[in-house]
């Protein structure tokens, strides 16, 4: 039983992977329009130092760049859609796709939210903020506070990975701040636009279970590969 657990739990891990590198694969495609070469593409080099950190191979790496940038002959052709909505128990959720199928992905997010509830595009983002999100990592001990400050940041929050923050710009302050971080001791792991919840719920009023739900629900959002982000409304 160990050892059955034990191989299931790296097919996930495989798994998880492989959505990811799709995610950033077409990341780098969409960046890579505005040029192949990352020392003239800001976005490009953010996002290539984002694929690297997660050991994404060369290949895949320098494939993706020549195609988003239209040196291989094929046409590259993806829209950007946002739905929003509720997860269970009227958590509010903005996701945001990058598809070639606006049909099929249509299809698929309404499959997802049947258990939850798909709104109607400013049903949810009228109670949440579009702003700038950089996630960076201190180096030597350096003050998030201090940084924000520094840099122009608005505010700062703990980032997705362990000992990152995410410090929150002006929707035009992004590339700003991205550039000023570094002068304050973190360095830059990534930096984009994003849905901040103006009124998140807090985790702590709802059941041990009710959460799972929602957590579920976000999971299984994030799985479908034409889904680039999902914001969900919750605190912490």
């Amino acid at each position: 039983m160990g050892a059955q657990w034990k191989e299931k739990g790296k097919a996930l891990a495989a798994d998880a992977k492989g959505k990811l590198f799709g995610k950033l694969v077409k990341d780098i495609m969409i960046a890579a329009r505005a040029g192949a070469d990352p020392k003239d593409n800001a976005k490009l080099r953010m996002v290539i130092e984002q694929a690297r950190k997660v050991s994404m191979p060369k290949e895949t790496l320098e494939r993706a760049i020549k195609k988003g940038a239209g040196l291989t002959g094929e046409t590259i052709n993806y829209s950007s859609v946002v739905y929003e909505g509720f997860a269970p128990h009227r958590v509010p959720v903005v996701v945001e796709c990058l598809t070639d199928n606006v049909n099929r992905t249509a299809s698929e997010v309404r499959g997802l939210f049947r258990k939850g509830q798909l709104g109607t595009p400013g049903s949810v983002t009228w109670d949440y903020d579009h702003v700038g999100m950089v996630e960076a990592e201190p180096k030597d001990g350096a003050d998030p506070e201090l940084a924000a400050i520094e840099a122009g940041a608005q505010d700062f929050e703990p980032g997705d990975e362990e000992g990152t923050t995410l410090f929150f710009t002006d929707a035009g302050d992004v590339d700003v701040v991205a550039k000023a971080l570094p002068d304050h001791g973190f360095t830059v792991l990534s930096a984009k636009l994003g849905w901040k919840a103006k009124n998140p719920v807090d985790p702590s009023t709802l059941s041990a279970e009710a959460l799972e739900e929602v957590e579920a629900f976000l999971q299984a959002i994030d799985g479908n590969d034409d889904v680039q982000n999902v914001y969900a409304g919750l605190a912490g």
